[in-house]
């Protein structure tokens, strides 16, 4: 393997440094969640954390987090949770590559649920 130079290194950092403010909650009033349990994995739930992520940093939305968490079953998944100050929390059911730029788009941009895929979660 060839040895890294300085540079290499300082830009390995800021690469980094970078992808890590992009996990910091704080100061951030937007925080999305999508289920990653084994489950929701299998429906898909990969694809609709990284589509969702990528949209976010496209709008240039500085204010949403973009975080995973466990299982929602028995909800269909990939299960998506919006928490905003405005809107409460949000959950979305069956959430595949386009119903996830769909709530960026109208959800996060737009200030408007998408009433359509909303779902009910259980107390």
């Amino acid at each position: 393997m060839a040895k890294l130079s300085l540079s290499d290194l300082r830009a390995i950092r800021e690469r980094e440094e970078k992808n890590l403010r992009k996990r910091n909650i704080h100061g951030r009033s937007i925080h999305v969640v999508v289920a990653m349990g084994t489950s929701g994995i299998n429906a898909g739930a990969k694809l609709t954390l990284n589509t969702i992520a990528d949209e976010v940093e496209k709008a240039g939305l500085e204010n949403v987090i973009v975080t995973q968490a466990g299982s929602a079953a028995p909800l269909p998944e990939p299960v998506v949770e919006v928490y905003s100050p405005d809107k409460g929390l949000v959950a979305y059911g069956s959430v595949g590559v386009a119903e996830a730029k769909r709530i960026v788009s109208e959800h996060l941009v737009g200030g408007k649920v998408v009433e359509e895929l909303k779902v009910e979660l259980e107390n």
